[in-house]
């Protein structure tokens, strides 16, 4: 079974960020991103771009 995962790390200015994900399909990796990212960082996930979108989409790997 593929596994997709996303590490807030790899994310510019954010290498000090321990928060990582892991799900069993790319949707289940974007809410739980977009939760770290209201609790952990304060974001507000309807404000992100589509630019900034496609930018995250590149740092969820799969396995």
């Amino acid at each position: 079974m593929t596994k997709y995962s996303y590490a807030c790390r790899d994310y510019p200015e954010m290498e000090d960020c321990p928060g990582e994900v892991a799900a069993a399909t790319e949707e289940e990796v974007w809410k739980l991103m977009e939760l770290h990212a209201v609790a952990a960082h304060g974001e507000d996930p309807s404000q992100w771009t589509v630019e900034d979108r496609a930018f995250l989409q590149t740092l969820i790997g799969s396995e």
